[in-house]
Parts: structure tokens; sequence; C-alpha cells
């Protein structure tokens, strides 16, 4: 099939038979998407039969320790990268704080330089800019103020004198949305000797990335916001891992999946990223019947229908925004440019337009989300914030038009 069955799709997510969710149309899918019914279930199963110790040599315990192997072994062979590569801790935010503790340690001492952006949201910017408290170098790769796009040409002179050991940026800001050429910026960096650390938080609900395509040595992103439970999932290179100083117990320095895991793993939780797996095969049976293919091409499949339906979905409401002269669209207005973010400056505040919307069946919010230096550096006054509607592949058109008719009587 060359598009989403929509009716499918929105069958394997409990939200939307729910009395206390299905009467608004969802437009907050940047703070947490809907969990599938895959993940639903496997956590449920996981409380209910396997809430034990797991590995131990009994029944729940053996059964639990599979699934959290399962998840594992699964979403690493989608995603293209060896199981050993996968970590999972407890949110995308702690993982890039545990991993800028063993970059701050691997590179004290040395005349080094490490390169941000203020397209980010804070957790991929500010454990980054801590690094400076150690004596190395921090270069700041700035969006343009009017557009928020992020120049590759305007990278090149920030590497150009070899200092430079690191580049982390984003996939795609929460605000700015635009999709950055992760590969370009990637084998840029890598000819220049830089490793490179990309926040895809605001990407991967679009589409789990495809780690080797990408290039980068870190990918980082959260399972809340991947239809999965509450966990934040990191995809590490294993001669990168190996070259930085573990930061869990010292008797796991051996297993690149706990050196950057101090805390105790979730078990219940990573279990249930099984059903994240289990959605994204259902995706493909559905729409591939009869075909086989290695997971990583099933990925890339899925991948494509999601982007697909919602460059579909959301132009429309792309181009009401961009006609009226009341508000200021963020980022791109060509759906395919961009994820299916959409973030309005109003001119006034945004918080009470995003609870009038609330009484007109949508559901969405206002503020900087965690994005304060893209938001300032284009101008837009932080205490007014911005009203964001954010989509992913389950939102449908009928959902956007309920979308802007609301917006018409509110604003």
């Amino acid at each position: 099939m060359s598009a989403l069955d929509m009716t499918f799709v929105r069958a394997q997510f409990p939200a939307f038979q729910s009395p206390v969710l299905s009467g608004h149309a969802f437009f907050e899918n940047a703070g947490g998407s809907f969990p599938c019914v895959q993940v639903v279930d496997r956590l449920h199963r996981f409380y209910t039969d396997r809430k034990v110790q797991p590995y131990a040599p009994y029944p729940g315990a053996t059964e639990g320790g599979a699934e959290m192997n399962e998840a594992r072994d699964r979403l690493s062979a989608l995603m293209g990268c060896a199981a050993e590569e996968l970590s999972f801790g407890p949110s995308t935010s702690a993982n890039t704080f545990v991993l800028a503790n063993a970059v701050r340690i691997g590179l004290r001492g040395q005349k080094a330089a490490i390169v941000v952006t203020n397209q980010d949201h804070e957790a991929n910017s500010g454990v980054w800019r801590r690094l400076a408290d150690e004596g190395i170098e921090v270069r700041e790769w700035q969006i343009d103020p009017d557009t928020g796009h992020l120049d590759p040409a305007a990278l090149v002179p920030l590497l150009a004198d070899g200092k430079v050991r690191l580049l982390c940026f984003p996939h795609c800001s929460n605000v700015v949305a635009e999709i950055n050429p992760v590969a370009e910026i990637c084998a840029m960096a890598r000819a220049a000797g830089v490793r490179t650390v990309v926040d895809g938080v605001s990407y991967a609900p679009h589409g789990l990335p495809d780690f080797p395509a990408l290039g980068c040595d870190v990918y980082l992103f959260s399972a809340y916001k991947t239809y999965g439970p509450h966990q934040g999932l990191m995809l590490i290179r294993s001669d990168f891992g190996a070259e930085l100083p573990s930061q869990g117990h010292w008797f796991n320095a051996g297993s690149l999946y706990k050196r950057f895991t101090p805390a105790g793993p979730d078990h219940a939780q990573i279990a249930a990223c099984a059903g994240m797996a289990d959605y994204i095969d259902a995706l493909y049976a559905h729409h591939c019947p009869g075909q086989t293919v290695a997971p990583a091409e099933r990925n890339r499949v899925v991948h494509d229908l999601m982007r697909a339906q919602e460059v579909a979905v959301i132009q429309p409401l792309l181009d009401y925004l961009a006609a009226r002269n009341d508000v200021r669209l963020v980022g791109p207005r060509s759906a395919g440019q961009r994820a299916p973010t959409v973030a309005v400056a109003l001119n006034r505040d945004a918080e009470p337009v995003s609870q009038a919307l609330a009484d007109h069946g949508i559901a969405c919010w206002a503020g900087d989300f965690y994005a304060v230096r893209p938001i300032e550096a284009m101008g837009i006054d932080r205490a007014l914030g911005v009203l964001r509607l954010s989509a992913v592949h389950y939102t449908d058109a009928q959902d956007v038009t309920r979308l802007i008719g609301a917006l018409d009587r509110v604003l």
C-alpha cells in the first residue's frame, strides 16, 4: 500500500477509544505521544506476571529478563545498530547528562573545543555548555534569527582549526521543526575528526532512525514520544563508547549498554519498549502483506509511510497559518522540510489561546518548551511563548480541519 490505512493505525491506540482523551483532537504529540496498544499490553503483563528481579531461574524472572533482552534486540535491529549499542535510561535528558559527564572526564586537561547550537532543546545544549567549567572551549553554531535555519556552511569555520572534538546538534528542533541534513553534517564532522551527538527526540516520533545511514556517533530519543513508555534510548557507536570512561558500576564496564547507565534499569519500562517494535512490525505486515524483509528495511518502509501521511495532513495547517498576517509561523512553510510540530508566535500571551482552544476540542499547549535559546535567538518574547500544535502519523485530516476551524474562532 502507498498510504497509511488510518483506520488500522488509530485502532492500535487505546486513547482513541478513551472517554477522557477521545473528545479532543490531539495536537500535543511533541510533549508525548499516545502509547500503542502493544506497549500498554506488555507493560500490564510485566506488572502482572513479571514484576520480580529479572533473569533469576524461576518463570516470572526468566520471562521478564527475556522480554528486556527482546526489546534491545528487536529495536536495535530495526535501527541498524548492534544490540550492545542501544542503552536505556530514565529519560533522554538523563542519558545526555551522563554522556556529557563521560565526555567531560575524557577531555579533561586537553586543549579541546566542542560545538553546540542555539537551535536545541536545553537538554542537548546546557549540559554540553557546562564543559566550559573544565576549560573546554564551547563554540556556538547559530541559527538564522529570521527563519531558525541551521546552515551547514556556517559550521565549516567552526571546525577549521582542528581543535573541535565533538559536535552536538538536533535532528530537528522542538519549535523550529526544520529537518536538519544529519548525514551531510555528520560527514563534514567526520572528515574533520569530530564526533557527533544528535538529539533525535523531536524527529524520532516521525520515524525511528536509520543509524548507519545518519552516520552519527550518538543518537538519542525518547520512547514516550515514540508510542512507548517513559524511557530514554541512546544509540552509541561501540568505538566511541569504548573511548569514553564508564559511568556505571566498575564491574559492568565491559558491557557497552551498561557503561552509561549509572542507575538500575527500569525493568518493566524496558520490557514494554518491545511493544514499539511490535507496532512497527504490525504496520509493515498490514501495509505490505506477504512480504518479508530485514528489520532495518521494515523500519525504513514504515518511516516513509509515516512521513508521507504527516506531510499530506499538516500542509493545510501551514498554508492557513502562513496566510494570516497576525501570527508568525516558526520554521519552514513546506511540510516536506519539517516535522509536523508547528510553533506560532502570536505577539500576545500564547497560554490563554491554548486554553481557549481546549474549549473548542483541541488539545495543545503553549510556552517555551525548554527551547529558550532558539526562541530568544529568533526575537520571540519568551514571556509570551509560542503556541505549539504538534501532530504525528495518527493525526488525520479531520483533526486538522477541526484545528483550523478552532483557530479561526479563537484568533
